[in-house]
């Protein structure tokens, strides 16, 4: 049986992010167009109708290729539960870009599932770790520039004249991207965010973004 390679990315950002995804999906493997599967949904509703047609095409055998293990799930239970259905029920393999640990090819014995297994088990719950720190840090910073008198409004108050700019802060804010996501999207750092963040300058003007 022939296997068929597919990529699955999840963005909550405009196509700066989604862009490097796709260059990371097709720098080791290649893998067609159509079958790149993209969800570009933000927010609280973690609903993925990308993934969800991916699920229906996968078959035993494949290969599905992802960036990081949180494109899985919101939590360490969601990753858990996607990783048993895809690598126990569909018996598919999966690589992880960023983690090479998790990599199923080849370790279809009890040792290497064993193996895989703990080793998701651990990674999943860092990253779930790694989430929980980053919103209680955007929590206290905004609670701190809230005691400064610093205002959360519409978005001309982030960025005035720049409404697409606004919104990633909004959406930040909201805690319904990271932060990582939305300095992609806006070309500065994340240490860069929350230095504006915590001076009360939430975003600076469009001459110093460019």
């Amino acid at each position: 049986m022939s296997q068929t390679i597919y990529g699955y990315a999840r963005v909550s950002t405009r196509s700066q992010y989604e862009d490097r995804q796709m260059l990371s999906l097709n720098s080791q493997f290649e893998i067609l167009p159509k079958n790149i599967f993209v969800d570009k949904q933000s927010g609280s509703h973690f609903e993925r109708p990308a993934y969800m047609r991916l699920l229906k095409k996968l078959q035993k055998g494949d290969l599905l290729v992802i960036c990081s293990l949180d494109r899985l799930g919101r939590n360490y239970q969601e990753i858990q539960e996607q990783w048993r259905h895809l690598t126990h029920k569909l018996m598919i393999d999966i690589v992880v870009l960023d983690m090479p640990l998790l990599d199923t090819r080849g370790r279809r014995d009890l040792l290497g599932t064993l193996i895989s297994d703990l080793v998701l088990q651990l990674l999943s719950f860092m990253a779930q770790n790694e989430r929980e720190n980053i919103h209680q840090r955007q929590s206290e910073g905004i609670r701190a520039a809230r005691l400064r008198g610093v205002k959360f409004g519409r978005p001309t108050k982030f960025l005035a004249g720049d409404r697409a700019r606004a919104q990633i802060i909004q959406e930040w804010l909201a805690h319904r991207i990271t932060a990582a996501q939305a300095g992609a999207a806006l070309g500065v750092s994340t240490r860069t965010l929350y230095r504006w963040l915590d001076k009360g300058i939430l975003i600076p003007s469009n001459k110093q973004l460019k």
